[in-house]
C-alpha cells in the first residue's frame, strides 16, 4: 500500500483561491442591443448574426443571434468595439457610431437590405470556418459555409483538421480512437458514439469545435486519445429535427431506430430509440510447445456473440432564462445475449497425436443497463466566458449468464470434461462534478473545480465440475470479488493570453481509494494514494497560416477491474488470462510539441513527443502443465519518442485525402521473477482515407490502415493491413441516404501474438473476418438524414 500526504495548507489555498474567484466581477458590462428588420418590407429578420468586434485588431470578441422578432441583446466588456450584422441573403451591416449611456448601447431598429447577388452564394465573405490556436486546444469556429448547408454534428467534425469521421459514423483524433466527445464540455447522450444522437444537432447550431489533445488539469488525469467538445449557439433555431433509418448487414447486423429532436423557446426535448440483433463471429486459433517435454497443445474454433437489444434515451434542456439551462436525460438499454463455439483440440508429442477432443460452449445472458445526467450551467451576467457547471451522473450495468462446456473426444485417449458456470455481476459508477470559469479580463482567466467519482463492482463467478454423475462446486475457481473505487479531485488553472502568444499552468489533486475483496476466502487488498497532476500549455502565433503549441501533462493509468479481476472465463481452458488484485497505477509525464499549418489547399498538424512511464502495465505469460496464464503485472519503465503528423487536402472540388502517420521509437527497462526485460524496439502506424464525390449525389470513401509488428516483453505483435469501403447515396438533397459498407475488404485485419521464452512457446491467432453492411435512413427537420448504427457500448 502506498500512501502519499499532502499538506493541508494546499487544499486551504486553493478553497481560498476558489472562493476569491466567485467575487471577481469588477468588469464593466455594456449591453448593446437593437431590432433587424427588412429595408423592403419591415418584416423582422430572425436568426441574424450579430457580432462585435475590436475596433483595432479586427478581432471578434462576442456575438449573438436575433430571436424570432427580429430581437437581439449581447453584452461585452470592451470599450473599443464596433457592431456587424451579417445574415444570407442581405447585405452586411457594419455599424460604428452609437451612443454609450448608462453602459447601454441601444441600437434601435436597424434595417437590412437584401442583396441579390449573396443569393446564389453560399460561402459569405468573412464568415469562413477557420481554426485558431488556444493555449491547451485548437478551436474549429464555424462558418457559413458549413453551417448553411443543413448538414449533421458529424459532417462538421469531419472538417475540423486532425478529425476523421467515416461513413458509418466513427470518430477518431489522430488516427485514434476512443475519443470522448462533450456537448458544451459535459457529456451528454447526445455525444453518444453508439447511436446516431449527434444527427439531432445540426451544423447551423454549432458555434465551434474544440479539439483538446493534451488536456490541462482541469480534465480528470486518467483520460482518452483525446476530447471534442462541441460548442453551441446560445440561440438555437427551433423546431422539430431528427431521423428514422433500417440497416441489415452480413454476419448478422440488423437494427431499426430513430432520434427526434424539438426546440421551442424554453426546452429543447430529445429521445432516441432503436432495437436490433446482430452476431460478431470470431475465428481463433492457438498452440502452446513445451520445449521441455515436447508436448504441443493445438486448438482452432469459432466463436460467436449474438445479441438482440433494445435501448430507449429521453432527455431535455430547459432554459429557465438566458444565464440558468438545467438538463436532464436518461438512458436504458437491454441485451439478450447467446455465445455457442466450438473448438477442436489436439495434444502430440514427438511420437504424434496422443488425443484430440471438441469442447462445445453454450452461453446465455441478459444485460440490463440505465444511465442518467442532470446538469446545471449558469452564466454570469458580466461575460458569456464566465460559468458556473454543476452535474451529477449515475450509470449501471448487470449481467446475469450461464454457460455449458461440453469435452468429447475425437480420437486417443478420452478427456471427457464436462463443467458449468454462472455469473452474477453489476457494477454501479457515479460522478459529481463542478466546474468554475471567470475570464477576470480579456487576457486572464482563471478555473477551479472538483470532481468525485465513485465505481462499485461486485462479480459473484461459480464454476462447477461433472463428476461421479452429478455438478460439484471446484472452491478453486469460484468466489465473489467485490472491487470499490472512489476518486476525489480538485484542480485550479490560471492562464494569460493574448493576440500572439499565452500561457497557462495548473494543478490537479487526486485522491484514489481501491479495496478488493475475495468474499469467499476473505482475501483483501486496499489502497490509498493521493497524487500530484500539473500541466503548462503555451502557444505562439508566428503567422496566420502557421502556429506553435507545446503542453506538459501528467496521466494516470488506473487498473481496470478486469485487471484486477483473479477469475476467468474457461472456454479454452489451455490459454487462461487472469486479473491481478494487488496491480498498481501507471504514471505517465507527456510531453508534446505540435504545429499546424497550411499549405495551399492542404492543412497539416505535427507534433513532437516524448511520454515516461512508471509501473507500467504489462501482460506476463506463464506456463504449467502445457496450459498458458496471462496476467497483468508492474514491469519496470517505458520511455517512448515520437513522431506524428496528419493533414487534409482537397486538390478538387469533388476530391479530399486524409491521413495519419505515427512513428515511436521506445525504451524498456524491467525485471520479474528475476527475469530481465530491458529492450528497445519501435512502431509505426498509418492510415489514409479519400473520399470522392461522384455524379447523381454519390459518395466512395476508402480508407486504408498498417499497423507494423512490434517487440513485446516476452515476444512479438504481428502487423497488420486492411481496407475499408463505404459508399453513400444521397436522396432529395440528403433527406434520404442510402448507406453500403464492406470492413475488412480483403479480410486481412488478423491479429498474431508469439511469445517466446526459454522452456515455452505459444502463439494466438483471431480474425474477425469481412462484414457487409446496408442501411437507408429518412431525416426530417433542418438536416440530413442519419444512420442509427445501434453499434456496440
Amino acid at each position: 500500500m502506498r500512501t502519499y500526504m499532502i499538506p493541508y495548507t494546499k487544499y486551504i489555498l486553493f478553497i481560498l483561491c476558489f472562493c476569491s474567484a466567485l467575487l471577481l466581477q469588477a468588469q464593466e458590462t455594456i449591453t448593446v442591443s437593437g431590432t433587424l428588420i427588412e429595408a423592403e418590407t419591415a418584416q423582422p429578420v430572425p436568426y441574424a448574426t450579430v457580432l462585435i468586434n475590436n475596433a483595432e485588431t479586427k478581432e471578434l470578441i462576442t456575438g449573438a443571434t436575433s430571436n424570432d422578432q427580429g430581437v437581439f441583446q449581447v453584452q461585452t466588456t470592451a470599450t473599443n468595439f464596433y457592431v456587424e450584422i451579417s445574415f444570407m441573403g442581405f447585405k452586411t451591416k457594419t455599424i460604428t457610431n452609437f451612443t454609450l449611456s448608462n453602459n447601454s448601447v441601444n441600437l434601435g431598429r436597424i434595417e437590412l437590405a437584401a442583396d441579390n447577388q449573396a443569393l446564389d452564394e453560399v460561402v459569405v465573405t468573412g464568415e469562413v470556418s477557420r481554426t485558431v490556436f488556444k493555449l491547451d486546444k485548437r478551436v474549429f469556429n464555424v462558418g457559413k459555409d458549413i453551417s448553411s448547408t443543413g448538414v449533421s454534428a458529424l459532417e462538421v467534425l469531419n472538417n475540423v483538421p486532425s478529425v476523421n469521421v467515416n461513413i458509418e459514423g466513427d470518430v477518431s483524433l489522430r488516427g485514434s480512437g476512443g475519443v470522448q466527445i462533450l456537448i458544451n464540455g459535459k457529456p451528454s447522450v447526445l455525444a453518444d458514439q453508439s447511436s446516431n444522437a449527434l444527427g439531432t444537432i445540426t451544423a447551423d447550431m454549432i458555434e465551434s469545435v474544440e479539439v483538446i489533445t493534451n488536456p490541462s488539469a482541469k480534465y480528470e488525469a486518467s483520460g482518452t486519445s483525446g476530447i471534442l467538445n462541441i460548442i453551441l449557439k446560445k440561440e438555437e433555431k427551433q423546431g422539430w429535427n431528427g431521423s428514422i433509418s433500417a440497416n441489415t448487414g452480413i454476419p448478422d447486423n440488423h437494427s431499426i431506430g430513430g432520434s427526434i429532436n424539438r426546440r421551442t423557446e424554453k426546452f429543447n426535448l430529445f429521445t432516441q430509440f432503436g432495437a436490433g440483433y446482430r452476431s460478431l463471429p470470431e475465428d481463433t486459433e492457438a498452440i502452446n510447445r513445451n520445449l521441455t517435454t515436447g508436448e504441443t497443445v493445438a486448438s482452432i474454433g469459432e466463436e460467436f456473440r449474438n445479441e438482440t437489444f433494445f435501448n430507449i434515451t429521453l432527455g431535455t434542456d430547459y432554459h429557465l432564462n438566458e444565464y440558468n439551462v438545467f438538463t436532464l436525460s436518461g438512458n436504458f438499454a437491454y441485451e439478450i445475449e447467446d455465445q455457442p463455439s466450438e473448438t477442436i483440440f489436439s495434444l502430440s508429442d514427438t511420437d504424434g497425436l496422443i488425443s484430440r477432443w471438441v469442447r462445445e460452449e453454450t452461453t446465455d445472458a441478459n444485460n440490463p443497463k440505465w444511465q442518467y445526467e442532470f446538469n446545471w450551467k449558469k452564466t454570469f451576467t458580466n461575460n458569456e466566458d464566465h460559468t458556473l457547471q454543476v452535474t451529477a451522473q449515475g450509470r449501471s450495468f448487470a449481467k446475469d449468464q450461464s454457460s455449458q462446456f461440453t469435452d468429447r473426444t475425437l480420437q486417443g485417449i478420452n478427456v471427457d470434461n464436462n463443467q458449468r458456470t454462472a455469473t452474477n455481476f453489476e457494477q454501479t459508477d457515479y460522478t459529481f462534478k463542478a466546474d468554475y470559469t471567470n475570464p477576470i479580463t480579456d487576457a486572464y482567466t482563471i478555473e477551479a473545480g472538483a470532481q468525485y467519482v465513485i465505481n462499485d463492482v461486485g462479480n459473484d463467478y461459480r464454476v462447477q465440475d461433472f463428476m461421479n454423475g452429478e455438478y460439484v462446486i471446484n472452491e478453486d475457481l469460484t468466489n465473489n470479488f467485490e472491487w470499490n473505487q472512489n476518486v476525489l479531485g480538485v484542480y485550479a488553472t490560471g492562464a494569460y493570453e493574448n493576440d500572439i502568444w499565452g500561457v497557462k499552468a495548473g494543478l490537479r489533486v487526486e485522491n484514489t481509494e481501491l479495496t478488493t475483496l475475495l468474499t469467499n476466502t476473505n482475501e483483501a487488498n486496499a489502497q490509498n494514494f493521493t497524487d500530484l497532476f500539473p500541466s503548462v500549455h503555451t502557444s505562439y502565433k508566428i503567422s496566420e497560416g502557421f502556429s506553435l503549441q507545446a503542453g506538459y501533462s501528467r496521466r494516470i493509468f488506473r487498473p481496470r477491474l478486469w485487471d484486477l479481476n483473479p477469475f476467468f472465463n474457461i472456454r479454452n481452458n489451455f490459454n487462461i488470462r487472469v486479473g491481478n488484485p494487488d496491480l498498481q497505477p501507471e504514471f505517465t509525464d507527456s510531453y508534446e510539441l505540435t504545429s499546424i499549418y497550411k499549405i495551399g489547399d492542404a492543412s497539416l498538424s505535427s507534433s513532437l513527443y516524448h511520454r515516461y512511464t512508471t509501473d507500467v502495465v504489462e501482460r506476463v505469460s506463464t506456463f504449467d502443465d502445457n496450459v498458458t496464464f496471462s496476467r497483468p503485472e508492474n514491469i519496470g519503465t517505458n520511455a517512448t519518442y515520437g513522431f506524428e503528423t496528419n493533414g487534409k487536402y482537397s486538390p478538387a472540388n469533388w476530391l479530399s485525402f486524409n491521413g495519419d502517420f505515427n512513428f515511436n521509437y521506445f525504451e524498456r527497462n524491467g525485471s520479474f521473477e528475476n527475469q530481465n526485460f530491458d529492450f528497445d524496439g519501435s512502431q509505426w502506424s498509418a492510415r489514409l482515407g479519400a473520399k470522392v464525390d461522384l455524379p447523381a449525389d454519390f459518395d466512395l470513401e476508402l480508407t486504408g490502415n498498417y499497423q507494423s509488428s512490434f517487440e513485446t516483453i516476452q515476444g512479438e505483435q504481428s502487423g497488420f493491413a486492411s481496407m475499408d469501403l463505404g459508399l453513400r447515396k444521397k436522396i432529395f438533397k440528403g433527406k434520404i441516404v442510402a448507406n453500403l459498407g464492406i470492413r475488412d475488404v480483403f479480410a486481412s485485419r488478423i491479429q498474431e501474438r508469439f511469445v517466446n521464452q526459454p522452456t515455452f512457446e505459444t502463439y494466438d491467432y483471431s480474425l474477425r473476418g469481412r462484414f457487409f453492411t446496408f442501411g437507408l435512413s429518412y431525416g426530417f427537420g433542418k438536416g440530413e438524414a442519419m444512420t442509427y448504427s445501434g453499434r456496440r457500448r
